[in-house]
């Protein structure tokens, strides 16, 4: 299957590291004019840098805006007034206690990691809808369905972001503008790599054997029985984002290696 985007605008929030990032080249190699963002300029210069030197003859620019503010996205949006492909990514994570979780961070969380989704696909898809064709994908988790308790909080925000992924494929009904949901498991990201090297650090082992123990600790039905790469979730991403996926819409997509332990 050969996946062609050229003449394809598209938007990758949080793309300067990780998932969105390995989304961002996907969708760059495939030939999409690609934008990415991140919260600072330095951060969205150093990743377009290297996109571009990965990809000399790719068509990347860069926004850098706080998207979990309706300020940050009203600047997004400023910017770059239309997109064919809008990827959601953008969000965070970090595991807390539940009784220590305070109405603070349950906000930060709500606004960062759905809020920021709702604004930004509330804009683009009518834009979408008016040329009949776009792309919107949602990036939840394992975690919409397989709630971790070290980390509800964050759980809560990716099955919000599911269901309203689900609801405005429903509103979109009828055209070629597809709304879908990624659902990664644990991923080698920057985030995830960090959390795990502190922790492999305390316990004085490697790192190698500290992802080999917290897939064996916390996701034992994992199938695959390791983290996935932010390139293998992007290869979902890139495929949901193409023509050839025209009657992909209203889906939870999984690349969750099997943790979630349905067939659903």
């Amino acid at each position: 299957m050969h996946i062609d985007l050229s003449g394809k605008h598209a938007i990758v929030t949080g793309s300067t590291a990780g998932i969105g990032y390995s989304i961002a080249s996907g969708l760059a190699e495939a030939g999409a004019e690609v934008v990415i963002t991140g919260r600072t300029q330095s951060r969205v210069d150093d990743a377009i840098s290297s996109l571009k030197k990965a990809l000399p003859q790719a068509s990347i620019t860069g926004v850098a805006a706080d998207l979990g503010t309706a300020e940050g996205c009203q600047a997004l949006i400023a910017a770059k007034p239309d997109t064919d492909i809008l990827i959601n990514n953008v969000g965070i994570f970090a595991p807390q206690d539940f009784f220590e979780t305070d109405d603070e961070t349950w906000q930060q969380f709500f606004d960062v990691n759905v809020m920021s989704a709702v604004r930004l696909s509330r804009h683009y898809a009518k834009g979408m809808r008016e040329r009949d064709w776009g792309r919107i994908q949602f990036l939840s988790s394992e975690s919409a369905l397989n709630i971790p308790s070290e980390m509800v909080h964050y759980g809560m925000t990716k099955s919000a972001v599911q269901s309203i992924s689900r609801g405005l494929a429903k509103v979109l009904a009828g055209t070629n503008v597809t709304v879908n949901a990624i659902l990664p498991g644990p991923t080698r990201s920057e985030g995830v790599i960090k959390m795990l090297k502190q922790a492999a650090d305390e316990a004085g082992i490697s790192q190698e054997e500290m992802e080999a123990r917290f897939v064996q600790e916390n996701r034992p039905s994992s199938i695959i029985q390791r983290l996935a790469t932010p390139e293998e979730v992007a290869n979902m991403s890139v495929y949901a984002a193409s023509p050839q996926a025209s009657a992909t819409t209203g889906a939870a997509l999984r690349v969750e290696g099997g943790i979630v332990d349905t067939m659903a």
